[in-house]
């Protein structure tokens, strides 16, 4: 028999328990009440070190910076979980637009167009923009750049200021590239006579490349600041607004600048480089030895995306294939119609169309992967449908009227007769098509996917070199290529011999 006191003390200490977590509870959804979500997705492009970029040690594949340093705390202040995914820059905004993401952070300055299409936080830092030229130039100031050819990275404020500058300067030209890295050979290369980069980013690149020089844009000029995006009317600017004042006030964002600027400038000291500034291209593969394991783990991403899109190419090519020879009229319509758009029509359009319009359009948020997948299956789908059509109408035709006079029926005629013929036809075309299809991979990097290319170039970005990456890179896609064109020779060649 259970005593009274005893009996009152566990239901105390249940009600107790329960009172506890009725709290807890309560507090967690008062958190994440702030924002409305439990998880938030932020969209960057982790290629603008120290901003945002990979932590490639040991092949890790996390991105860090002063930006995620910053997304981090406001998530732990408004009670949410933070999810990080990527784009090129000039892709953010479009990602944002289609509610791929809750916000945007890469260093971005609420220019007048922006704000047009996006709401901004308050401005979270200050930074100046640099004139980056050779160290002969003679380039110290803006009107330096009369008649000069000048280089920026697309979509960024960099570019609002040079058009800006080019204005009040005549004769000004300006190029505009997707990367930083890409900007700095384009000056090595002798294509443009300068570049307008920020100073942070500017003065790693100018450590590696000491045939560079960089000079400071006067303020009234090319100062920028970096603020938070966010979608239209979202609900998100006002408590964002309030932790990033509540970081600038208790010190917390000058703390974490420190951390990360001053590690930026602590690594370009110690850097090492044997540059010739005469010599165009100064090759250094120890440089990348440590990075190499972030790279070589592009290689299943790379393999997979593939080797689904060859497999469901083929079946949407057969099936094409099959409507193209139909005697129904819509269909063979039909058929002609698709491959015409899809064969007529940039690979990276379609992408970028499935990637950023279905969300919109369906409601489902499509992952890059599957973007990826889908839309190079409906391209190649495209054009193996024209080569099966080829292989299936070079068998003879006796095959098929034998066929037909023994009663055997369509399907089982076409699988068991037809198809192992044509496809000794086609093998080669096919293996090409693959082959294309492995190397085009690397255009799924611009949504996000960090496949092989898109490995090297987040290496060259973090070690701001340019070559050895995607020399290292380009080896590992030959390999690739030569493995798969000697299994096709094998397969080829088993197929003849049992002719």
């Amino acid at each position: 028999m259970i005593k009274p006191k005893l009996f009152l003390l566990t239901l105390l200490s249940i009600f107790m328990v329960v009172f506890i977590s009725i709290i807890l509870n309560n507090n967690s959804l008062q958190a994440a009440s702030l924002v409305g979500k439990e998880t938030l997705t932020m969209i960057t492009s982790p290629d603008y070190p120290p901003y945002e970029f990979y932590d490639t040690r040991k092949g890790k594949r996390q991105i860090v910076g002063f930006d995620i340093d910053i997304a981090n705390y406001i998530a732990a202040e408004l009670g949410f979980t933070l999810k990080v995914t990527e784009a090129d820059f000039n892709g953010l905004i479009p990602a944002l637009q289609a509610n791929r993401a809750d916000f945007v952070m890469a260093g971005m300055t609420p220019t007048p167009q922006r704000r047009q299409n996006v709401d901004f936080s308050i401005v979270y830092y200050e930074a100046k923009d640099t004139i980056v030229s050779p160290i002969d130039s003679k380039i110290t100031d803006t009107q330096d750049l009369s008649g000069k050819k000048i280089g920026v990275q697309l979509g960024t404020i960099q570019e609002e200021n040079a058009k800006k500058i080019a204005a009040k300067v005549p004769g000004i030209q300006i190029k505009r590239l997707n990367r930083v890295p890409e900007i700095i050979q384009e000056i090595k290369s002798g294509r443009i006579d300068a570049a307008i980069i920020e100073d942070n980013v500017a003065r790693g690149s100018i450590q590696v490349n000491p045939s560079l020089q960089l000079n400071v844009i006067p303020s009234v000029e090319g100062a920028s600041g970096s603020a938070i995006a966010f979608p239209k009317g979202s609900s998100l600017v006002k408590p964002f607004n309030k932790v990033l004042q509540q970081m600038k006030d208790n010190g917390e964002l000058e703390k974490l600048a420190k951390k990360w600027f001053a590690q930026s400038v602590a690594k370009d000291a110690t850097s090492t480089t044997t540059e010739d500034p005469q010599k165009t291209l100064n090759l250094d593969f120890r440089r990348i030895i440590p990075e190499i394991p972030f790279i070589l783990q592009g290689i299943p991403t790379t393999l997979l995306f593939t080797f689904l899109s060859v497999f469901l190419g083929l079946i949407w090519g057969t099936l094409l294939s099959l409507l193209k020879i139909s005697r129904i009229k819509f269909l063979t319509w039909f058929a002609n119609a698709y491959t015409s758009i899809f064969r007529g029509t940039p690979l990276l359009l379609q992408l970028s169309l499935i990637y950023f319009a279905t969300p919109q359009l369906t409601g489902y948020d499509i992952s890059a992967l599957q973007a990826g997948v889908f839309s190079f299956t409906l391209n190649s789908g495209a054009y193996m449908s024209e080569t099966i059509r080829g292989g299936i109408q070079a068998v003879d035709k006796g095959q098929t009227e034998a066929a037909i006079s023994m009663g055997i029926p369509y399907p089982m005629m076409m699988v068991d007769i037809i198809f192992p013929q044509a496809l000794k036809n086609i093998l080669p075309a096919l293996v090409n098509e693959t082959i294309g299809l492995l190397k085009d991979s690397s255009l799924v990097a611009t949504i996000g996917v960090v496949e092989i290319l898109r490995s090297a170039q987040i290496v060259g970005a973090n070690k701001y070199i340019y070559f050895e990456p995607l020399l290292f890179a380009g080896s590992i896609y030959y390999l690739l290529v030569m493995g798969l064109t000697f299994a096709a020779s094998a397969l080829e060649k088993r197929l003849r011999q049992s002719e």
